[in-house]
């Protein structure tokens, strides 16, 4: 999942919304760094994304873009799934959106100075173009997908990749609707089990 679900999924908890954000940042030990909260959070990050990884669904959503864009075919859903996340928010939460980004913003803030420097650029890039809220439009995500790809090692095509999500947004839509509740149990039994006592 990409950064949107990431912090959600981590709310309220202010230690596991830091360690999620920081989560593709942090590496081996550098997780004995961080206080235990963040540290969970880090390692919550990583079993969200390989629970995701290997759901029957986004393989599903991942297999319609396979063909065309290859091994970036789960980044992409990643944003698109965010994306979704950020047009249907109040299936999912009581909040409006504009108040959880902003609490959020803040939170992150406060604590920059913990975060690996590659973390910092990264809050920079969300503050300024505000991608939490600004995920709900298909304007951000070609933003998102053109940066993508020009970091990209090869000539990947992420550019283009809203041609699909425009033509299958029915089917990526559908397929994150039943989905996101399996990932939102999954997050909070992680927090819960008995190995994880930070909170």
């Amino acid at each position: 999942m990409n950064v949107l679900a990431h912090l959600f999924l981590a709310a309220p908890h202010e230690g596991l919304m830091i360690g999620n954000f920081i989560g593709d940042h942090v590496k081996g030990r550098q997780l004995d760094q961080y206080p235990a909260p963040v540290a969970l959070g880090v390692r919550q990050h990583r079993a969200i994304d390989s629970f995701t990884d290997q759901h029957p669904l986004v393989r599903q959503s991942a297999a319609r873009l396979q063909p065309r864009y290859r091994r970036y075919a789960a980044v992409l859903v990643d944003i698109f799934y965010d994306h979704f996340l950020a047009r249907l928010w109040l299936e999912y939460s009581a909040e409006p959106l504009r108040q959880f980004a902003d609490q959020a913003y803040a939170l992150l803030l406060a604590h920059e100075p913990m975060m690996p420097a590659q973390a910092q650029r990264f809050l920079g890039y969300a503050r300024q173009y505000d991608i939490l809220v600004n995920y709900a439009q298909p304007a951000a995500i070609a933003r998102v997908l053109q940066g993508m790809s020009h970091r990209a090692n090869f000539a990947s095509g992420m550019e283009h990749a809203t041609e699909e999500l425009q033509r299958y947004e029915a089917e990526f839509q559908a397929e994150f609707r039943t989905f996101f509740p399996d990932l939102q149990a999954f997050a909070a039994s992680f927090v819960t089990g008995p190995s994880n006592n930070s909170l």
